[in-house]
Order: structure tokens, then sequence, then C-alpha cells
């Protein structure tokens, strides 16, 4: 099995320009959401607990990210308890409003990714492997934790496998 570092410098390696990087802040998070909201219907009362799609799938994501790293696999299980709690409450308005907020933000968020892979210059890390859909929002907090200080030898490793944040620019290309 891959570990954390493997994981996130194989993903970093598509996400070395920080207006990418930004890109995702916002994108990943409103992707991730929608297909929260998405998978939320339908939904089952089953002892009090509604289960749905969206349950499963967070389930299934919060034991990779668990085995992967305790600390990063409890963060994503409290945002996805967010997020679940989210998308419940959408799947039980209308129609109309449970399927335009998710595919609304589904679309926007993958716009918004795309404009980030055009100033990297690179297609996704998915496009070469679909286990990037799932680190993808490990890499934002990931990320996220950088800014903030935190995790520094996850963010060393990384650098070291996969460089350091850069601009990139016409002539660094060239």
């Amino acid at each position: 099995m891959k570990t954390l570092i493997d994981h996130l410098s194989q993903y970093a390696d598509y996400h070395r320009d920080p207006r990418n990087i930004l890109t995702h802040f916002f994108g990943v998070p409103m992707i991730m959401l929608a297909v929260v909201v998405l998978l939320s219907r339908p939904g089952f009362d089953i002892g009090g607990l509604l289960v749905s799609p969206a349950l499963a799938g967070a389930l299934a994501a919060c034991v990779f990210y668990a085995r992967l790293d305790a600390r990063y696999g409890l963060t994503m299980a409290l945002l996805l308890a967010a997020m679940l709690a989210g998308g419940q409450w959408l799947a039980a308005q209308g129609t109309a409003l449970w399927l335009g907020a998710g595919v609304g933000l589904f679309v926007v968020g993958w716009v918004i990714q795309f404009v980030g892979h055009h100033y990297e210059g690179r297609k996704p890390a998915f496009v070469d492997d679909l286990v990037g859909l799932i680190v993808g929002p490990l890499f934002v907090v990931a990320e996220w934790g950088f800014a903030l200080g935190l995790r520094k030898e996850v963010q060393a490793a990384i650098e070291q496998r996969s460089g350091p944040v850069r601009l990139r620019t016409e002539r660094a290309t060239a």
C-alpha cells in the first residue's frame, strides 16, 4: 500500500504552481460537496441514522484517509461529516434545489479546477491515476495545514520528491 507521502507526492507532481493550488482550495471542496449532495438521495432512515450512498462513500473515504494518517483521517472525517449534514439537508429539499445545488457546485468546481491546471500547464492528476480523485481533498487539507505551519515534516518530504511550489512562467517552461 502506498504511504501518505507517496500519495501526496504523486498528486503534488501535478500541482506545483501556487495559482493552481489556490484554485484547488475552492474547486475541490465544491466538487466534494457536490458529490455528497448528489449521493445523499436516496436516503433511508435506519434506527434514526440516515443511510445514503453519500454516507457509504464517506465511510469508505474515511477508512482510506485513516489508514494513511490518523490526524489527516480525523480531519477528513470531520469535514465529510459536515458535508454529509449539508448534503442531507439539501437532499430533503425539493428536487430542483437539491439537483441545482449539486450539479451547480460540480460544474463550477470543475471549471475552477481546469483554470488552475491551465496555469499549471499540466492535466489533472486523476487523468493518469483515478486515485487522484480521493487524494485531491486530502492534498487540499494538507496544503491548508502547510500554510498554517502544520505538518512541516510532511511538507518537507513532499517537496523532496516533487520540488517546491513555484510560480510557473513561460521562461521556466522553455
